[in-house]
């Protein structure tokens, strides 16, 4: 499954450290990466955790009349099982019934696999290549005697996925999962949110291991090679970062345009990676080799400026678009906007994250879902100036009942980016 970083970095497949040119500043100081200290992370979700999980979501379904929750392979999947598996034309999934235990749906070959990773209580029902799995399903639905309950569906399931349980299925109500599957996880567990501080961690440890061996002339694909090597050898998983050079950064997923370092440029990390699962998200802006212009020093305390504004409104009961209308507010009193219009930022100020490097709930104008502790966002207000150059800063943080908490805490000024 494809995501943001894959399809829009540039020189994505230059970024494997076999590719860089052997001698090379980046070659050496990605084989040097090697030579780091993993930093130690915890546990895995136990068994117990996602036991707890089903048992909730089955009280959850029975509470709003739901029969069924039907969750495809995807980090729901991963969350309630713990099998991680690829979307294929092949099903792959689990149905969720309000009482007793779950299935598992997967192809007849897949079954030991399957199996090696599952570790709930489940039956595991298997297809041969030329059978219907939906029928599966529906017959574990009509065992279960909820077959004319509504049937909530993930939001990420395929469509073809329902087309073909209401073949079988006719007068079956399909719903959405949301008030399931997205209420539970938007709110982390201690457990969860100690996986994402470690994978914080290791991202900005792999930050602070790259930006001083960044070198005049190396491309955006050289410098995340450097950072890949570092994410993993610290213990993160990483499937590529977002690196933007000069005029680049003005763009907030970049431009294809090859761009190479130079001294005064604009250089923009924006990576992740995971552990047992979870995700970190960090940006970091800072001036390569001179010191800033009186323009860039003025629009990175802006924009640092910006993190503290949406942290302020960040309150636990308060609506999550209050934190974006917040530093919009600002913005627009700097001279920026108005609203999403450029110069300024054209995106919203901050993501949910977790499983997914972006989930719901997002910190976005109009968005009403009250901020609960174990909500978990990222905090990026980006300054964008069109043809020119912009400044993002990125740091993910969580809601606690005393208010947010960082993951990573932002750099002082733009002369310590990664302090």
């Amino acid at each position: 499954m494809l995501n943001r970083r894959t399809m829009l970095a540039t020189g994505a497949a230059v970024a494997a450290t076999t590719l860089l040119d052997r001698g090379s500043a980046a070659w050496a100081a990605a084989g040097e990466a090697r030579s780091l200290k993993p930093l130690l992370s915890p546990p895995p979700i136990a068994p117990a955790e996602r036991i707890q999980r089903l048992a909730k979501a089955k009280a959850m379904m029975r509470q709003q009349g739901l029969g069924a929750v039907f969750v495809e392979a995807g980090p729901s999947l991963d969350y309630y099982t713990g099998i991680q598996w690829w979307r294929s034309e092949r099903l792959t999934g689990v149905v969720i019934p309000a009482d007793g235990d779950p299935i598992v749906v997967t192809p007849f070959f897949e079954q030991p696999s399957i199996k090696e990773m599952l570790v709930v209580p489940a039956e595991i029902r298997t297809w041969q290549e030329d059978q219907e799995p939906l029928k599966l399903v529906a017959d574990f639905l009509k065992e279960r005697g909820v077959a004319s309950s509504p049937i909530a569906f993930e939001e990420t399931n395929r469509f073809f996925l329902m087309d073909r349980l209401k073949r079988q299925l006719p007068d079956t109500p399909i719903v959405s999962a949301n008030s399931v599957v997205r209420a539970q996880r938007m709110i982390k567990s201690p457990a969860e949110l100690a996986l994402m501080q470690a994978a914080a961690d290791v991202t900005i440890a792999a930050f602070r291991y790259t930006w001083p061996r960044v070198r005049e002339g190396m491309g955006p694909g050289e410098i995340d090679a450097i950072i890949g090597e570092a994410t993993r050898t610290l213990g993160g998983s990483y499937d590529g970062g977002l690196v933007l050079i000069g005029e680049g950064t003005a763009y907030p997923h970049g431009t294809r345009t090859p761009m190479r370092v130079v001294k005064g440029s604009n250089v923009l990390f924006d990576c992740g990676c995971s552990v047992h699962g979870y995700q970190s998200d960090i940006s970091r802006t800072f001036i390569f080799g001179a010191d800033p212009t009186a323009d860039q020093r003025k629009v990175w305390t802006q924009m640092r400026r910006g993190q503290d504004i949406a942290m302020a409104a960040a309150k636990v009961g308060a609506p999550a678009g209050n934190v974006d209308d917040a530093v919009r507010g600002a913005y627009e009193s700097w001279g920026y906007g108005p609203g999403y219009k450029l110069p300024g930022t054209s995106h919203r100020t901050g993501h949910g994250i977790g499983m997914e490097g972006h989930e719901p709930v997002n910190l976005v104008h109009g968005e009403t879902t009250p901020l609960a502790p174990g909500m978990c966002f990222s905090n990026e207000p980006g300054i964008y100036i069109p043809g020119k150059w912009g400044i993002r800063l990125e740091d993910c943080f969580h809601i606690t009942p005393s208010g947010p908490k960082w993951f990573t805490v932002p750099p002082p000024s733009i002369d310590q980016p990664f302090s």
